[in-house]
C-alpha cells in the first residue's frame, strides 16, 4: 500500500517539472531569475527579466528552482581608446592627451594625464567665467562683453580675450570659478599670459560638460550662448575635433602656440560633435609638434580614434577603420 510520503512525492513531480519547463522558456527570452516552489495544493511562480545577461539552473532539495544572473563583462573604454589611439602616430618629442564622454551613456574614456598648455582653448574657460560672474551679480553681458565675446570665440581674437581676461579677474578670478565648475588641475597663466594656462584633457572635459550638459553651474541661457559662438567658428579654423563629425555637426574651439625657445608647436582642440547619432565631447591637447600642420593633424587622428570608441557601438566605423581613413584623407 502506497504510504503517505510516496503520495506526496508523487504529488510534487508534476510541479517541478512545470517549474523546469518556465525555467528553460523563460532563460531562452532573457529571463535571468526564476523562482519555483512547490505546495501541496499547487505552484507558485515568480519572475523578473533583464536582458543580456546569461542565467545558470538550480534545483534545490524540496522543489525550489532558480536561475541566477551570470554577470556580464562590463566594457572598458579606456582599454579600448588606448588600442585605438596605438594606431595614431604621434612624432619623436610630441605628446597627446585625449578625454572623451558619450552624452547618450554617460560612458567616459581618457588617455594621457599631463599638463599642458591651453594656447587658446582657455577662451572657452573665460567666457564660462565670465558668464557664470554675471549670474552671481544677477546682470547680464554688457554690449562690449558680447563684441568681445564673439571675436574672442568665433574668431580666436586676442585682444578681446585679454580684455575679458581682466575683466574676470586674471586667474585668481578663472581659478576660483573653476573650482565651482569642477576642474581641478587647472591653473591660470601668470599675469596676462592666459595663454599659458595649465590644464588636462580631464579637466578640459569636465568644462564641456559644463558648457553642453544639462547639470551645470551655468544656466540654461548661459549654455546656449557659449554653445552657440563655438558653432560659428571662422572657416579657416574649423579644424581639430570637427574632423570626427558628420557634415557639420560640431561646435569646438581651437588653440594653437609656438613655442619661442623650442620653435615647437602646442595644439589643443575641444567641443562637441555628432557622429553616427552620438553625441561625444571630445578634448585632445598636445605639445611638442614640429610644426603647426603636424599637431593638427596629430589633434584630428586622435579626435577620430576617441570619438570612434563610442560611435563603433552604434554601427559606426570601427577605431581602426576610423583612424585609417583620417590617416589616409
Amino acid at each position: 500500500m502506497e504510504s503517505s510520503r510516496a503520495r506526496r512525492r508523487r504529488r510534487l513531480l508534476p510541479c517541478i517539472a512545470l517549474a523546469l519547463v518556465v525555467i528553460v522558456g523563460g532563460a531562452a527570452a532573457g529571463t535571468v531569475y526564476v523562482q519555483a516552489r512547490a505546495h501541496s495544493g499547487g505552484g507558485v511562480v515568480s519572475s523578473s527579466a533583464t536582458p543580456s545577461a546569461s542565467a545558470s539552473v538550480s534545483v534545490r532539495a524540496g522543489g525550489e528552482a532558480s536561475v541566477e544572473p551570470v554577470a556580464q563583462p562590463t566594457v572598458d573604454h579606456g582599454v579600448l581608446l588606448a588600442e585605438a589611439m596605438a594606431s595614431v602616430t604621434v612624432e619623436d618629442g610630441a605628446q597627446v592627451s585625449v578625454a572623451v564622454l558619450d552624452v547618450e551613456s554617460g560612458a567616459s574614456a581618457t588617455y594621457g594625464n599631463g599638463r599642458f598648455d591651453t594656447a587658446s582653448i582657455v577662451k572657452v574657460d573665460i567666457l564660462a567665467v565670465l558668464l557664470l560672474q554675471a549670474q552671481d551679480a544677477g546682470r547680464e553681458l554688457t554690449s562690449a562683453e558680447k563684441s568681445y565675446a564673439t571675436s574672442m570665440i568665433e574668431n580666436s581674437d586676442n585682444t578681446a580675450a585679454s580684455a575679458l581676461w581682466r575683466a574676470i579677474g586674471q586667474a585668481e578670478g578663472l581659478d576660483t570659478a573653476n573650482g565651482r565648475l569642477g576642474l581641478k588641475d587647472t591653473e591660470g597663466g601668470d599675469g596676462m599670459y592666459w595663454g599659458l594656462t595649465q590644464t588636462t584633457a580631464a579637466d578640459q572635459l569636465t568644462l564641456l560638460r559644463q558648457v553642453f550638459g544639462e547639470e551645470s553651474e551655468l544656466s540654461a541661457r548661459s549654455r546656449a550662448y557659449l554653445r552657440g559662438l563655438m558653432g560659428e567658428i571662422a572657416v579657416d579654423q574649423r579644424w581639430g575635433v570637427s574632423a570626427a563629425a558628420d557634415g557639420s555637426g560640431w561646435a569646438l574651439k581651437n588653440g594653437w602656440l609656438p613655442r619661442t625657445a623650442t620653435g615647437l608647436w602646442d595644439i589643443n582642440s575641444v567641443g562637441r560633435v555628432t557622429v553616427n547619432g552620438h553625441d561625444c565631447l571630445v578634448a585632445v591637447l598636445s605639445d611638442g609638434n614640429s610644426t603647426k600642420a603636424k599637431g593638427i593633424s596629430l589633434v584630428e587622428a586622435s579626435a577620430v580614434a576617441a570619438v570612434s570608441v563610442f560611435a563603433g557601438e552604434g554601427g559606426g566605423a570601427s577605431a581602426a577603420e576610423s583612424v585609417s581613413a583620417t590617416a589616409s584623407s
